[in-house]
């Protein structure tokens, strides 16, 4: 017989991810916070941000520079280990900046995540990139 709950985690996870990209794209910088733990980390390249507070601000600062900016997440492995678990996303991003240059990578988020009384919550988000390419996007916003 299957793991209910196991898969139940499974899915609430694969959803956390879903739901930090669908904030970020969406600009709804509560929303994104809010899936973090109150002590919860991101780090991105040498930026490190601590606490919901800091990681809204940031994000909606860095949010603040892009005409426009997209991010599709895919889903990798996860690992569940009773109210913890860990795990990776692949990422591809890309915009233009307000100043007109652009942006294209390739990315991974390595994941720690803990089990709260609201559901999964990442306890520690850290961006790692791949692939960058900086030549100018050829489209425009719609």
């Amino acid at each position: 017989m299957p793991d209910l709950q196991a898969l139940a985690d499974r899915v609430e996870i694969a959803a956390l991810s879903g739901e930090f990209t669908d904030a970020g794209m969406m600009r709804d910088f509560d929303r994104l916070a809010a899936l973090f733990t109150a002590d919860g980390v991101l780090r991105i390249q040498h930026i490190v941000l601590a606490g919901r507070d800091e990681i809204r601000a940031s994000i909606e600062q860095l949010r603040a520079n892009w005409e426009f900016f997209v991010q599709n997440a895919h889903p990798g492995a996860v690992t569940i280990d009773g109210d913890t678990a860990s795990g990776r996303s692949y990422i591809h991003e890309f915009g233009r900046f307000r100043d007109g240059s652009s942006h294209s990578n390739y990315s991974l988020y390595h994941d720690e995540y803990r089990r709260t009384p609201n559901g999964w919550r990442f306890s520690e988000r850290v961006y790692e990139m791949r692939y960058v390419d900086t030549t100018a996007l050829p489209g425009s916003a719609a």
